[in-house]
């Protein structure tokens, strides 16, 4: 402890003199070594079998969660429910994990919830007394949205890669997550009012968030019109568009090598309380922070990012313990 307050004490006389540290400013591409990381082969990652999912290795400290039912349009069935809360549930845990890419196999996002699966818990509870009927169904709901909440509550970043089509609960899904890529041929749709419900599990509560303009959200809930990449990219509800599934992968991969070799003490607090200050006033949000980085700012990551800066080497030889 002794010895690391003395190096602290030594990098924070170092910052205060008037040297450069040969920090860039402004945007720049990805280095060479995360995008050659990105594109390392993937491998089943341990521990993580599912019905509904596949979970790769998709290089060091990046998971890929496909949605695996390629010959039902990656339709959300039974399954899909509740192995998402497991899936993510098991990469909050894992130290060794530290960005998470999803996406769907196949042609297309996601078709969104398997009506034909789904319609004996949905439309045919069981029981003929309203009260009973209505405590199944709110409690049913309730663990449905369980499915998207545990995306946000895990504090592993996680970008979604989303080509062709994104419906219904899949845009309650792609809501939950904190970065959204998307193809040119990629569109959104809020498709509840069709099927004559309102959306239950995210997109109403999460999408005038992500995009900020309400008068939009209240057309495409209303409407369930289709909103194209190029639309989702202007109002904010997707960072960036590529070509194709192959080009977006490898971006949201390379994204993803990019996040993971950064300081998991800093990315993962920084996570945590943009969605703290996402829902809460600014006073209250900074007191947050305050109370958060009391103990954050104790982390050796500091001394091992400034120590590496001031000498001049690449960010990405640091090496920082697991979280």
């Amino acid at each position: 402890m002794a010895a690391s307050r003395a190096v602290r004490h030594l990098l924070l006389r170092r910052l205060a003199a008037p040297t450069q540290l040969g920090f860039h400013v402004g945007p720049r591409p990805l280095s060479s070594s995360v995008q050659e990381a990105s594109k390392a082969a993937p491998s089943e990652a341990p521990d993580h079998s599912y019905e509904s999912l596949q979970v790769t290795s998709a290089g060091a400290h990046v998971l890929h969660v496909q949605l695996n039912r390629p010959d039902k349009r990656n339709a959300m069935n039974k399954a899909f429910w509740r192995e998402m809360v497991e899936c993510f549930n098991k990469i909050a845990r894992d130290s060794n994990c530290r960005a998470v890419v999803l996406s769907g196999a196949g042609k297309m996002f996601t078709s969104g919830i398997d009506l034909m699966d789904m319609a004996s818990d949905l439309l045919q509870p069981e029981g003929d007394d309203v009260a009973r009927i209505s405590w199944y169904l709110r409690d049913l709901i309730t663990r449905y949205q369980q499915t998207f909440s545990v995306i946000e509550k895990c504090p592993k970043p996680v970008i979604a890669a989303v080509h062709g089509g994104c419906i219904g609960g899949g845009v309650d899904l792609v809501t939950a997550c904190d970065i959204r890529y998307c193809t040119q041929d990629a569109f959104f749709q809020v498709k509840e009012v069709d099927i004559g419900l309102a959306a239950d599990v995210g997109t109403l509560q999460r999408l005038p968030k992500v995009i900020g303009n309400q008068s939009l959200v209240n057309e495409l809930a209303f409407t369930a019109r289709k909103m194209m990449a190029d639309e989702a990219l202007s109002s904010g509800l997707v960072s960036r568009v590529f070509a194709d599934k192959e080009a977006l992968l490898d971006a949201a991969f390379a994204l993803a090598a990019e996040v993971s070799s950064k300081s998991p003490v800093a990315v993962q607090s920084t996570k945590v309380n943009l969605l703290y200050s996402r829902d809460h006033p600014v006073d209250l949000a900074l007191d947050y922070v305050a109370s958060w980085n009391m103990s954050m700012l104790q982390t050796q990551d500091i001394v091992k990012s400034v120590q590496a800066a001031m000498e001049k080497k690449d960010l990405k030889s640091i090496t920082f313990s697991h979280l």
